[in-house]
């Protein structure tokens, strides 16, 4: 999938960043250009993107103190600035355009679901947003900011895939340490499902390729991608048991929400080298998979990679079920309860259609 990255905020922006240079490491070419768009300056100098700052005439370049009500307001006002700019990225080529931000703070979650809104009306390719929900130690603000932002950014998106940072913070890790790996794991994560079918070595028996990708996350809502690998032998007929693993542990272990087994939706690329993947195996990765996530529309195929590892992406489209996003919805609703002035319930808010909580 020929993609443009938009990154909206502080996390947006590093994200963003990883996700452009594992795609330039790994030699896929399925980025095709990024932009980073902040309210702060200072979050923008360090990144090796092309940037726009925006609201210089609300805050000065100096960010919206995690105000996303503001955020929203400036992007909205400076949202031609920022189509300008992404203007000559999005060639004939672009296949889907991502745009990429942390819910919790100002710039992004209130800024990214104008753009997506600004995005989809302008281009006819589908507009999807990868969404930071914020831990539960970043504070009641950003967990009420998350609540409001991802009722906004789903509706207006045609797919939200979600990485959830409790998931992926290890107990001891500085919190700049934690968050540059958990942007690796994700980078990698959302890069190899770019590349599906891009970029591939070798012959495959059914190749998983933009269109496929497409079509899950056509269910819409909120989507979630795994990943995880395993030392492969040298015949196909002894990965059988290597293939299964690597997907059970993708949906179980490496799922960028966990627990969201849950799901309308499904796609499952298998990837190594074609003479070591077991079809056999793929196959009852495949079923299982339809009876785990409860979805009859499971997709798979390969990945062709040179590569001595079996290595399974899974992709989930539609797991708004999932218990990890009633927890979140939990945490979003006692913290607007803990708040001195009434703001909307981010769960209500989920569930009406009617209430137009950011925009």
């Amino acid at each position: 999938m020929k993609a443009v990255l938009l990154g909206v905020g502080q996390a947006g922006g590093k994200l963003t960043t990883a996700l452009a240079r594992f795609d330039a490491d790994a030699g896929h070419g399925a980025v095709l250009d990024a932009l980073a768009v902040n309210t702060a300056a200072a979050d923008l100098d360090p990144l090796p993107l092309d940037t726009v700052l925006v609201g210089q005439s609300r805050v000065n370049g100096h960010g919206v103190g995690g105000d996303n009500e503001l955020g929203a307001e400036v992007m909205d006002g400076d949202a031609i600035e920022v189509l300008d700019a992404l203007a000559s990225k999005v060639t004939a080529e672009a296949e889907a355009l991502f745009v990429v931000a942390g819910l919790g703070g100002g710039t992004g979650s209130g800024g990214a679901p104008v753009l997506v809104r600004e995005l989809s009306r302008v281009y006819d390719v589908p507009v999807y947003a990868i969404g930071i929900l914020p831990g539960r130690d970043e504070g009641a603000m950003y967990q009420v900011n998350a609540g409001r932002s991802l009722k906004t950014l789903v509706r207006e998106a045609d797919a939200t895939i979600l990485l959830d940072n409790d998931a992926w913070r290890s107990s001891g890790e500085s919190v700049e340490g934690g968050f540059a790996a958990i942007n690796e794991s994700m980078a990698r994560r959302v890069g190899l499902l770019l590349a599906a079918g891009e970029s591939v070595e070798g012959v495959a028996e059914s190749v998983v390729d933009t269109s496929e990708v497409i079509n899950t996350l056509r269910a819409g809502g909120m989507a979630a991608v795994g990943f995880a690998s395993a030392p492969a032998a040298e015949d196909a007929e002894e990965n059988v048991t290597t293939v299964m693993s690597a997907v059970r542990s993708a949906v179980m272990t490496g799922m960028s929400l966990p627990n969201a087994t849950d799901a309308d939706a499904a796609l499952v690329a298998v990837a190594g080298d074609p003479d070591r993947i077991s079809r056999k195996g793929a196959e009852k990765a495949r079923k299982w998979l339809q009876e785990e996530t409860g979805s009859m529309q499971v997709r798979g195929g390969d990945f062709p990679l040179d590569s001595d590892r079996i290595a399974a992406l899974v992709l989930l489209g539609g797991v708004e079920r999932s218990r990890r996003i009633e927890a979140f919805l939990e945490r979003a609703r006692q913290a607007v309860r803990d708040e001195p002035e009434e703001r909307p319930d981010p769960a209500a808010a989920f569930q009406n259609d009617d209430l137009d909580d950011l925009l």
